[in-house]
């Protein structure tokens, strides 16, 4: 009996050490760190932070923005400040900006080359050092060629580390801010939609409706920034049952290009599906405070497609309704046809046991007539009409 009651107690006392052990490792991992002087310490993390500097061109700013004619010229800095518990040795440049598949700007990796904006900054200092805690503004210039085109440019100016891992890749940390430049001249806003895609996705109720996949393309191939605000619209013919669903687009680059996708709810299947997709796009202003709004008036684009939208859960019902009255007429006419034959067999059933005694009564006045008709010439009455003379 002592045996059964300690069993269960020296189990709870076990697991209630490991659970203890388990939750202490991390404490104790860290205060024997703490004591061994050949450890790291604990705080290793290698942290900075950057912004925009406060210069003639702004103050407290969110990212660099410009307005300059071909071949003009703007100074500017980068502010970096080093978060760290020990040095750090950063290299700063500049890249071309593009558009991720999600639509956030990204710029090009360190050692690729530039061919827009990202060329034309020119760092003062390509390799910075700062103690911990310590900062430093970065001088930059941007100078745009003579013979640039006009329209709007996008790049980011950085400050990386590479850092090595113990199986020998190479990444590199950046962080930085964007840089929007618009080189002043004829502007021309342009957006296309296409590769418009519809996926019906029906229900297995009859009752119920569905829902549909638009999928499309926009490409910028003007030469501004473009702020779109796209409208999906849905609807069966002659845009019967229409439904409609937005899509917050992101900012377009010039010559980028981006996949989106809207998935649009209450989709009535009227066997042909319409989708029709509209883009009211903004021209982006320039982002320094007391830029002038666009005054361009705003662009529309758009692009239609079409699918089939069956409702086979409602037509497979249909079917199996009208499979049963075609059933009922084709029994309803056997039945009719079966009770004709019927009919027609008992009349001819009543005709055949009525034929013998009507011949039977036929022949018995037979011999009748027969013996009149042969009566004896002497007859009186036959004799005395045979003699009398004509009138």
């Amino acid at each position: 009996m002592s045996q059964a009651i300690t069993s269960p107690v020296r189990l709870l006392l076990s697991l209630l050490t490991a659970l203890a052990l388990l939750l202490g490792t991390p404490i104790a991992a860290s205060a024997a760190a703490a004591e061994d002087p050949a450890a790291p310490s604990a705080d290793t993390t290698v942290t900075w932070s950057v912004k925009p500097a406060d210069t003639a061109q702004g103050r407290d700013r969110p990212n660099y923005a410009y307005d300059l004619q071909p071949g003009g010229t703007v100074g500017d800095a980068l502010y970096v400040a080093n978060r760290s518990p020990q040095p750090i040795t950063l290299s700063v440049y500049a890249a071309d900006g593009f558009l991720t598949e999600d639509g956030s700007l990204d710029i090009l990796a360190g050692g690729v080359a530039s061919t827009d904006l990202g060329s034309w900054v020119r760092v003062e200092t390509p390799e910075l050092t700062l103690d911990s805690g310590a900062s430093a503004e970065v001088p930059f210039t941007v100078t745009v060629p003579a013979d640039a085109p006009p329209g709007d440019y996008a790049a980011g100016v950085v400050a990386s580390m590479r850092v090595t891992a113990d199986n020998g890749t190479i990444t590199e940390r950046r962080l930085g801010s964007r840089v929007h430049l618009r080189v002043q001249g004829d502007l021309a806003p342009a957006l296309t939609v296409g590769d418009i895609a519809v996926d019906y996705h029906g229900t297995a109720s009859p009752i119920e409706s569905g829902s549909a996949t638009v999928t499309y393309t926009l490409t910028n191939t003007g030469n501004t920034r473009l702020d779109p605000a796209v409208q999906v619209a849905l609807g069966g013919p002659f845009g019967l049952a229409g439904v409609t669903a937005a899509d917050d687009a992101p900012e377009l680059l010039p010559g980028s290009s981006l996949q989106r996708t809207v998935e649009v709810a209450g989709v009535v299947p009227l066997v042909l599906l319409a989708a029709d997709v509209t883009a009211t796009s903004q021209v982006v202003s320039r982002t320094l405070a007391g830029a002038e709004p666009s005054a361009l008036d705003p662009l529309v684009s758009e692009g239609s497609a079409a699918t089939a939208a069956v409702p086979w859960t409602a037509l497979a019902i249909l079917l199996v309704l009208a499979l049963f009255v075609v059933w009922r007429i084709v029994a309803a006419r056997r039945r009719k046809a079966a009770h004709a034959r019927e009919l027609a067999a008992a009349v001819a059933a009543a005709r055949a046991d009525a034929s013998p005694a009507t011949a039977g009564a036929g022949d018995a006045g037979v011999p009748v007539a027969a013996g009149a008709a042969a009566a004896p010439a002497d007859s009186p009455s036959t004799a005395t009409r045979a003699s009398r003379p004509s009138p």
